[in-house]
């Protein structure tokens, strides 16, 4: 069966993604837009009147430094406040932005850039070697340019030169419906990471999607710690913050002591955050020295959070119940959110389907046929937000969406009665014990609940006897120091029915994640063990 939204439809947003999110920059005028929340005071601010000058002026020093319609531009840098200038002003050019993981390797980055075509690189002073290496690598870059001044005796043009300008505003062509404005890499449902078509009009019809669920007012204040370069950063704290007036409070990484300080300093009324930074929240002692009473609200996504420490999170500082949502870099990237004046959403549900959306839940032996509700399957969607496929690569395309437009996500999941969605696991991580299918999601949650786990992360293996078991990687708390690996299954052991028992425990430092916050489950098969607990 096909499941649709229950809110109507909303109009396709045919706009050039500067356009759709600035369009308004004049009316919030001198309202703050971005302000640097690691400075001091006088730290960095720049009101939307900036932001719309700026970026249309570097806009035009990019073009007459020779950037074109059609090439790809480079993204290569951590949180700044200067990265939503050049990202719009590249695509005011009418270049496609392809964004750079900042801690990217000089051979990881020559490889995005020679699998994009990338022609331009835009990073920061302390990543400029590694650009550099990845550029004389790679071949065929024009320029590296610096959002930021470039070191002593260095002549690296910085994009803030540009601002004096006096080139013309550049005008392309832009076809919004089938031109490429952003660019990230994503391994999608598996594989190597592949270069994201996502159009203008994919983008900006997502956040015009997003907006009756969750609506921001002009002023509001939002604390970005997750990463612009990553397309839930990118779309919840850049795109659609500046589209609607509200107040980027910019943070380069996440440290919880600066994290929590600048809630308290800059007074942050909406946390959009991965599970991690909830868990942190929930548990970590350092949360009670701060003063975070402007909070009203925290939206999580990019990997599955347990109901318990939703819960949990909540209760500690006293806010409604967390928002869930739930999309992927292939679908630009929301598809569902648990709506803002929901009072009482089911826990554990990551929302409810947008707008203009549609779902399907492909039964798990047969994808040719559809599961109903209540029942579980691979989750299928299609909309307006489907990228327009994985560039250079058309046979992986057609493998992730057919021929009606159907895009297989790869996650597991079951919709309720109500029409709320769950989101059981990956596809391709759901462990098979002697038939049963055991998701690892739900022993992780479960293992968070122990509290002398700080966190937790489960894969299967193959025991002895051939047979793929779960085994779980654990944090113990500092105070926890004596938790041991038959403890640890027994807490699970008594919670489960019996084919999911944890049967071998393996104790570590950190769990690997990627920066949206999902394990690194590749890394903890592929890692040599140090201390472990036996097969119960």
């Amino acid at each position: 069966m096909v499941f649709r939204s229950e809110y109507a439809d909303v109009p396709v947003v045919s706009r050039p993604i500067h356009e759709a999110v600035l369009g308004r920059a004049a009316e919030f005028g001198e309202r703050p837009a971005l302000i640097d929340g690691s400075g001091g005071e006088g730290a960095l601010t720049l009101t939307y009147a900036q932001v719309d000058a700026f970026h249309r002026r570097v806009a035009a020093g990019l073009a007459e430094a020779g950037l074109r319609k059609g090439d790809v531009l480079a993204l290569h840098s951590p949180n700044t406040v200067l990265f939503p200038v050049a990202f719009y002003a590249a695509t005011r050019a009418g270049a496609s932005v392809t964004t750079v993981h900042p801690l990217a390797t000089p051979e990881e980055f020559a490889k995005q850039l020679r699998d994009s075509a990338a022609r331009w690189i835009v990073t920061v002073s302390p990543l400029l070697a590694t650009a550099r290496a990845a550029a004389e690598l790679a071949g065929g870059i024009e320029e590296i340019l610096l959002c930021d001044t470039a070191p002593e005796g260095d002549a690296t043009r910085s994009l803030q030169a540009f601002l004096a300008s006096t080139a013309p505003e550049p005008d392309p062509d832009i076809d919004p419906d089938t031109d490429v404005a952003a660019l990230p890499y994503s391994s999608g449902t598996t594989g190597v990471p592949k270069g994201v078509m996502l159009t203008h009009t994919s983008i900006a019809t997502n956040l015009a999607q997003l907006e009756p669920l969750l609506p921001m007012g002009p002023g509001e204040r939002i604390l970005a710690v997750l990463p612009f370069f990553h397309v839930y950063g990118l779309t919840a704290l850049m795109n659609a913050p500046l589209r609607r007036g509200a107040t980027v409070v910019v943070l380069p990484r996440f440290e919880l002591d600066s994290f929590l300080a600048a809630i308290e300093k800059h007074r942050i009324e909406a946390l959009f955050v991965a599970p991690p930074i909830v868990l942190a929240l929930a548990k970590h002692p350092a949360v009670a020295d701060y003063d975070l009473s402007s909070l009203k609200y925290i939206v999580c996504s990019a990997a599955p959070l347990d109901a318990a420490l939703a819960e949990a999170c909540s209760a500690r500082l006293g806010l409604p119940p967390i928002l869930q949502a739930y999309g992927m870099t292939e679908l630009s990237p929301a598809t569902h959110l648990v709506p803002l004046a929901t009072e009482h959403p089911p826990p554990g549900t990551v929302g409810t389907l947008l707008p203009s959306t549609e779902l399907r839940l492909l039964a798990l032996d047969d994808p040719e046929k559809d599961v109903p509700a209540g029942e579980e399957g691979e989750i299928a969607i299609r909309g307006p937000q489907v990228m327009k496929g994985y560039l250079g690569r058309p046979e992986a395309t057609a493998a992730m969406i057919d021929a009606d437009g159907w895009l297989r996500t790869g996650d597991v999941g079951r919709v309720d009665e109500d029409g709320w969605l769950y989101v059981v696991d990956r596809v391709k991580e759901l462990i098979k014990y002697k038939g049963f299918q055991v998701a690892p999601a739900e022993l992780e949650a479960l293992l968070l609940t122990h509290e002398g786990v700080a966190d937790a992360a489960v894969v299967g293996v193959v025991d002895g006897e051939g047979t793929e078991v779960p085994k779980a990687f654990v944090v113990r708390q500092a105070a926890a120091a004596g938790l041991g690996a038959e403890e640890v299954m027994a807490y699970v052991a008594e919670r489960v029915a019996p084919y999911k028992k944890i049967r071998q425990v393996e104790f570590i430092d950190s769990v690997p994640r990627a920066v949206s916050g999902k394990i690194l489950r590749r890394e903890l098969r592929t890692r040599a063990p140090r201390e472990a607990g036996d097969r119960a």
